[in-house]
Parts: C-alpha cells; sequence; structure tokens
C-alpha cells in the first residue's frame, strides 16, 4: 500500500525546481512521483483491479486493442534493467530498449517536449519507487499485417516532431506571462492533452503538436473508446468560451463545475492526475487554455438559454416523443429547465457535449451510464444508471435529438442506426463508462 502513496502525497506539495540530485535522492524520487501524476501514468498503466503500474489496460485504437506495459522495476517483464538513457530514448523517440518501436497510443510525441529534470526524476521515481511487479506485456489483439511494428519507424519520421525540450519547467512566479508558459508546459508536454482533445489524421497522427502550430490544436474531434473529446478551446460549440479560469480549475480538481461533470476516459484523468495536482499548476492549465481563441474563423452560433421548452414541459405539454422520455426518465436528476443541481447532476442546457455536431458520447452516456469519479475535494461518486437494457435504439435517438435541440442547445440530432453501431461497440463494457 505504501507505494502507492508516493503519488498521493507529491502531489500536495509545490513543483520543486530541479535540485541537481542523483537519482538515489529522496527528494528526487518524490519529484517524480509528482511527474508521474502529471504524466498521467497511472490511468494507462494500471489495469482495472490491476497492480500498480504493471500495465494490461486494453487501449482501444481504430485496428484493434493495445495493452499498456509494464513499467515496474521488475527485471524480467518491467523496466528492471532500463538504463536512463533506454528510458529517455523511449520518452523521446518511442523506441524501445530492444530497438523497436512503440505504437502511437503510448503519447511520446508529447513527452518529448518534458525536460530532462522531469524525465530525470520519473525514471528515478519508476526505478527506485516503485513495487516491482512480475506481469508479462501482453501483445495487441490487431490483425497480423496491420501488428507489424517497422511502419511505425517511417509514422515516428513523418509525424513525430525532433525533441525540443525547454530549459525550465517550473516556477513559483505567479505572474501572468509566467504561468501561462508553465501551463503551456504541461498541457503541451507531460499533461498531453492534445492526444484525445486535437484531431487526428488517416494515419492517427495529432493534425497539429502544440498551441502555435495552429487552431486545430485541443479543437476537439477525435472519438476516444466511443467517447468524442471535446474541444478545449474557447469557442461555442462546445469548448470553454463560457467558462472562467475558476470554472477550469474546479472540474480539474473535482470533475465537476456549474457547467458539467467528467465522463468516459475523463474519469481517470481526473482521479490519478489533475485531482492531485496542486493549485498553482492547475491555474496555470486554466491560464494556458484560456488564451486559445476559437478554432476556426467560421462562426457558430453560441449558446443562449431559451426557456420555451422548458415552459412547455413544466405545462405538461409534450413537444416530441424525445420529451415525453425525458421527463419520465430524467428530469428528476436534471429538471425540466435543464439547469440540473450543478455539482450533483450536471445541467443539460449549454452542457459542452450538447453543442457539437457529433452526439456519439450522449447516446454513450445513456446507454452505458457514467460515474463521477470521488476525489479527495469532492468525495461523492455519484452514478447515473445505464439505460441499454431499458430503451431501445429510436427511443435514445429521439431523446439525443431533444437534448440536443432544447433549452437553446445546438446538438446534432441522432437516428436509430447510429445508436445501433453505438450500443454495439458498447456492448462489452462490463461497468459504467470511465471506471
Amino acid at each position: 500500500m505504501k507505494w502507492r502513496l508516493f503519488p498521493v502525497l507529491a502531489g500536495a506539495i509545490c513543483v520543486m525546481q530541479s535540485s541537481g540530485a542523483y537519482a538515489d535522492d529522496a527528494d528526487l524520487i518524490k519529484r517524480g512521483a509528482y511527474v508521474a501524476v502529471l504524466g498521467d501514468c497511472e490511468a494507462c498503466h494500471t489495469a482495472h483491479d490491476g497492480k500498480y503500474l504493471a500495465g494490461g489496460l486494453a487501449l482501444q485504437s481504430p485496428i484493434g486493442a493495445i495493452y499498456s506495459t509494464n513499467i515496474t522495476p521488475d527485471r524480467d517483464t518491467g523496466i528492471g534493467t532500463w538504463t536512463y538513457e533506454d528510458f529517455a530514448h523511449l520518452m523521446r523517440r518511442g523506441i524501445r530498449k530492444d530497438g523497436s518501436s512503440v505504437y502511437p497510443a503510448m503519447p511520446y510525441p508529447s513527452y518529448s517536449k518534458m525536460t530532462d529534470e522531469d524525465l530525470q526524476a520519473l525514471y528515478a521515481y519508476l526505478t527506485q519507487g516503485v513495487a516491482p511487479v512480475s506481469l508479462k506485456n501482453r501483445a495487441p489483439d490487431i490483425p497480423w499485417l496491420l501488428s507489424a511494428r517497422w511502419p511505425l519507424a517511417i509514422w515516428r519520421l513523418l509525424f513525430a516532431p525532433s525533441p525540443a525540450p525547454p530549459l525550465l519547467s517550473a516556477s513559483h512566479d505567479e505572474t501572468p506571462d509566467v504561468l501561462v508558459e508553465r501551463g503551456r508546459y504541461l498541457v503541451e508536454g507531460p499533461g498531453h492533452c492534445g492526444s484525445c482533445h486535437t484531431p487526428r489524421n488517416l494515419v492517427l497522427a495529432e493534425k497539429v503538436q502544440t498551441a502555435a502550430d495552429g487552431p486545430k490544436y485541443l479543437s476537439g474531434g477525435f472519438i476516444v473508446d466511443n467517447w468524442v473529446a471535446p474541444s478545449l478551446r474557447s469557442d461555442d460549440a462546445g469548448g470553454l468560451v463560457g467558462w472562467t479560469s475558476e470554472d477550469i480549475v474546479a472540474f480539474l480538481k473535482t470533475g465537476r463545475n456549474r457547467h458539467g461533470a467528467t465522463f468516459g476516459a475523463m474519469n481517470g484523468v481526473i482521479t490519478h492526475s489533475t485531482s492531485l495536482t496542486n493549485d498553482h499548476d492547475l491555474m496555470a492549465i486554466a491560464a494556458f487554455l484560456k488564451t486559445l481563441g476559437p478554432p476556426q474563423d467560421v462562426s457558430v452560433e453560441a449558446f443562449r438559454y431559451d426557456d420555451a421548452v422548458s415552459r412547455q414541459l413544466s405545462a405538461g405539454k409534450m413537444p416530441s416523443e424525445g420529451a415525453r422520455i425525458y421527463v419520465d426518465r430524467c428530469a428528476a436528476c436534471h429538471r425540466t429547465d435543464g439547469h440540473g443541481y450543478p455539482g450533483v447532476f450536471p445541467p443539460l442546457a449549454g452542457n459542452p457535449v450538447l453543442q457539437g455536431p457529433d452526439a456519439t458520447s450522449a447516446a454513450h452516456i445513456i446507454l452505458s451510464g457514467g460515474r463521477l469519479p470521488g476525489v479527495a475535494a469532492a468525495p461523492s461518486s455519484l452514478v447515473m444508471g445505464s439505460y441499454r437494457d431499458v430503451l431501445d435504439d429510436q427511443q435514445i435517438a429521439d431523446l439525443v435529438t431533444f437534448l440536443g435541440q432544447s433549452w437553446g442547445n445546438h446538438g446534432a440530432a441522432m437516428t436509430a442506426s447510429q445508436v445501433a453501431k453505438i450500443r454495439q461497440a458498447t456492448t462489452d463494457e462490463k461497468k459504467p463508462a470511465g471506471e
């Protein structure tokens, strides 16, 4: 149990400047534990009910499941025989100790931006602060021809940026410019936010790597495990335009705020990373995200609350079948006015998930349910039940369409055939999404 305490203890301290200590320095190991929190290592490298950082978690890709690897210091199945140079080569170039290339599910293009100091600290923690676990890595569930690793070297040359780590990553200075730059480092580097929130091309490379590369960065739209990653830019189509820095900090710290609540893969990020990140770094992330403008020049109609549907429902008038289902199944928690109970049951009016052109996430959460993670700053773990066995495809399509077109929302409509595909893709889920 003591091994798991390292990230929790380290998350409570401020980020330290490089001390120049050797890898056996306890302070360096503690700092490395915090870097592991920033990099969200546990969310991917710890399987459900598995040993800490021993791998085995299935990461779904368009060509099949890829399983995370054992990064404990076990000498036979983990990284116990890796030198720092081996480790840095993986993190900067995506090349393993045996010379083979990793799949781009491992976000080394982002990790390549990390400082030497942070990588050295992370290496010290993984090799000296983590319990070794003997667990062999699992081969990917990818068809033989597509599972070949030699094309990954070509992919790396074409799409992975040359490592160009900054000189400094940490500062206690809270002046606006320094805070933004710290946030830029955390988001573009260890936090690897672009891995989910930046759209990808046909060969699954992020279309842009940094905010300096253009407005597609963090513009959303990439589908991860049948969840649509939203935009993190200040746009009206499901982005952060109406969010203050305080809203962003609250969401990252607790998984909920007055605009919405976490779901899907983001639950793990909240639980294992951002809820353990210190307040200074959360403010830095928020400061950086608020510098990002709309993803494109095309004007998108902003959300403006419209009470027409609320008045109809309050009067007992059902404008559609979706409205009837909503009143029957959803209104007790989310209210007929769509405002919900922020911090407990998220509002649906103006919810970012219901503003974009792809309603996959809305259908997915109705089918599979969800769970708000219980964290130190918000210990209540609230559950929404699954409607997979309660509503048929047409009913879910009607409900999603109603949600996306009510209270001023500008979301997409959905058809029964679209729901059927999502139902089939998520049939094997064993527990509420995001657990």
